[in-house]
């Protein structure tokens, strides 16, 4: 997971004209504040900015922080409970100081009673290093003092965790700490035997089973270096780079502009951990380019809101989840980048498809490919950046551990600015017959710049991680105290009656109510803990039960009624909300069968199968996708009446469900459609030449998806 919390910025491309620029009479209202929707959606923007020497005392801060993991990744980390309460100490100070009580506070103003919480929240964390040794070998019992710590952790922690991250969050935490409290009073197998205030709070503050348990262990270790890593490969124009890349690659197809904003999007997304900030960051630029050949605003914010999405289920760096994920499973996180490899092509060639029939239904144009990028041109000037993603990607193939690739990569970042940014000014430097030693100073004070802003950068964009771990670590630490996540993963089995599908379709709206409240990363842990078991009592494979509620927890993002990604992209694109959410829905419809397909056949995340099998499994899969696409947007050829539409549905069913007879059924209803369309459309061409009508299809353009 990868993300930053610099605000987006447009893309400054000279070759292709936005669209419907600010002004004109396709946008009247002028030009969007990309940054006021980014705070609008997203949580972590609303932070304050100080003038020196605030802001360079915080500077300081935030280097120091990253500077913190990265002399432990080069020289080892510190006990488990040490690394992660300084960890926490520097994000509860940063969080404290950087982010408002409320959304109306001020951006410019400290107050003293946030320096003193900023404060007390690092000498909390502070205090279990000083008294380590006493904790760890339980010299004796805890004391008023231990208590009155555990108290001001877990308050802190949770007023920190609602500014930066959202109420909601928090008050799962607080319910969940109430059960453990007052659980003792509820009837029936909810109820347990009772716990004391004490006893709840030596759990959760003198233990490595609440605040400072796994979640709070993964974000303190590998995921802040991932951040990091990201920052760093965001300040090297690797956005503007992916983007160029897209349009020299797609642009001059049919629709191109949307099938533009699917491929930037799946190549930021490797590198962002935010769906919002994906589609923020990408769609300031492509949904004006998708309006400026005719899409409409809704289908265009859609569009880019499904793409956007789709960033956190995509290898080769996907979200933290997919790290805490292989903490919980204890594997590899190279086996669940592989697992998710296939069903995340699936679901961006879904997208891609039904984009792609949008665009010949409404016959519309591409780009004119003077106004494009070259692809030898775009990969020339800036395919450098792609190294230290080759680096990462090899160094976790040959099992490198996520912890030391990601250090290596950052520095295999560092040493490419370095070597392009010496290169180009000692060329411009004799070219210019200008001083060497100069240029040199001035690459230097440049590389120097993009060092310190970069971790600056990296540190601020943890935050938000580090706070939705520790707290969800409250949630944690009562599952194991109290038995209650085996208790629910139990009702949900009975609630379904013991039928697996009907098992799968609650944890689906558990993971997508959750999903619309909180972090992803939030989310993840407390369904993992008390969702997968339900799942994984029919005999589905541990990853397959993971990977089935990290989907559905990010597809909540483009699910209405609080679908955020989809929300963003309509203030951009200046079209309804609900109804641009309801189409992110079905242009994300496949991601909400993919999952499914993995609990039945856990042969598509390459569980249990052999190569055969699998080229088997992905041929039916992509065949059972494309018929969902054609079904949804009702085009193909040319336009599919009502009757086929529900027939290619079924067949998509048909195909996706694992099976000889009834991939046989779908296939044989696919080239039923196939043959009806291919009729229809030769009908159709026999009218027009009749007519003398130039039309090749003898449709209507039409409005929508």
């Amino acid at each position: 997971m990868i993300a930053t919390n610099d605000p987006p910025r447009m893309p400054d491309n000279k070759h292709v004209e936005a669209g419907p620029a600010a002004g004109t009479e396709n946008d009247p209202q002028g030009q969007v504040d990309v940054n006021a929707i980014l705070a609008k959606y997203d949580k972590e923007s609303i932070h304050r900015e100080f003038r020196k020497p605030t802001a360079t005392i915080i500077a300081v801060i935030c280097v120091l922080f990253s500077l913190f993991h990265l002399y432990t990744a080069a020289f080892g980390a510190f006990p488990p409970q040490i690394q992660r309460s300084v960890h926490l100490a520097f994000a509860l100070f940063l969080i404290f100081i950087l982010y408002p009580a409320t959304e109306r506070g001020s951006r410019s103003f400290l107050p003293w009673t946030d320096i003193l919480l900023a404060s007390a929240g690092a000498w909390v964390c502070i205090y279990i290093i000083i008294n380590y040794e006493a904790i760890v070998l339980d010299v004796d019992p805890p004391g008023p003092v231990d208590y009155a710590h555990a108290l001001a952790a877990v308050l802190l922690l949770l007023e920190a965790t609602r500014r930066v991250v959202g109420l909601p969050i928090a008050v799962v935490a607080t319910v969940f700490l109430a059960y453990a409290l007052f659980g003792e009073h509820l009837p029936g197998m909810v109820g347990h035997g009772g716990f004391s205030l004490r006893r709840i709070l030596s759990h959760m503050y003198l233990t490595t089973e609440g605040i400072f348990g796994v979640p709070l262990g993964v974000s303190a270790s590998f995921v802040f270096l991932f951040i990091l890593f990201g920052s760093f490969l965001h300040s090297t124009g690797l956005g503007k780079f992916f983007i160029d890349l897209a349009l020299a690659a797609t642009g001059h197809r049919v629709g191109g502009p949307a099938k533009v904003a699917i491929v930037a999007s799946g190549f930021f997304g490797t590198i962002s951990g935010s769906s919002v900030a994906n589609t923020v960051s990408t769609g300031a630029f492509t949904i004006p380019l998708m309006r400026s050949i005719g899409y409409r605003g809704a289908f265009a914010g859609a569009v880019e809101a499904a793409a956007s999405t789709g960033g956190q289920i995509m290898p080769p760096v996907m979200g933290a989840a997919a790290f805490i994920m292989a903490q919980f499973l204890g594997m590899p996180y190279v086996d669940i980048a592989k697992a998710a490899l296939i069903p995340a092509v699936l679901y961006y060639l879904s997208v891609g498809i039904m984009v792609h029939m949008e665009a010949l239904r409404m016959n519309l144009q591409a780009i004119p490919a003077s106004r494009l990028p070259r692809v030898g041109k775009v990969l020339r000037e800036g395919g450098h950046l792609l190294i230290p993603i080759a680096v990462l990607v090899w160094l976790l193939s040959t099992g490198f551990t996520p912890y030391m690739a990601a250090f290596a990569c950052i520095l295999t970042t560092v040493a490419v600015t370095g070597t392009v940014s010496f290169a180009v000014r000692i060329i411009g430097a004799k070219r210019n017959n200008e001083l060497v030693s100069k240029a040199l100073h001035l690459a230097a004070a440049e590389l120097g710049t993009t060092v310190w802003k970069s971790m600056e950068s990296g540190a601020r964009a943890g935050l938000a991680v580090a706070a939705a771990c520790a707290c969800t670590g409250l949630v944690i630490g009562v599952v194991t105290l109290t038995g209650i996540g085996l208790k629910l993963a139990n009702g949900i089995v009975t609630l379904s009656g013991g039928i697996f599908f009907l098992t799968l379709l609650l944890t689906m709206a558990a993971s997508i109510i959750l999903g619309m409240g909180l972090p992803t990363t939030a989310k993840y842990i407390i369904l993992a803990t008390i969702a997968t078991p339900a799942i994984q009592s029919f005999g589905v494979p541990a990853l397959a039960a993971h990977l089935f509620i990290m989907y559905f927890g990010i597809l909540a993002d483009v699910t209405p009624p609080v679908a955020l990604c989809a929300y963003a992209a309509a203030g951009i694109a200046k079209a309804g909300p609900n109804e641009t959410g309801f189409t992110a829905l079905k242009l994300a419809g496949a991601g909400f069968i993919i999952p499914y397909i993995f609990c039945y056949n856990p042969g598509l995340i390459l569980i249990n199968t052999t190569w055969p099998e699998v080229v088997f499994y992905v041929a039916t899969a992509v065949m059972g996708i494309f018929s969902l696409a054609v079904a949804v947007v009702g085009y193909w050829r040319t336009h599919i009446p009502s009757a086929q539409r529900i027939l290619l549905l079924a067949g998509a069913c048909g195909l996706i469900t694992p099976g000889l007879l009834s991939d046989l059924c779908g296939l044989a209803i696919l080239a039923f459609v196939y043959l009806m369309q291919t009729l229809r459309l030769k009908k159709s061409r026999g009218k027009n030449r009749r007519s003398g009508c130039l039309n090749p299809t003898g449709d209507k353009a039409e409005n929508g998806l």
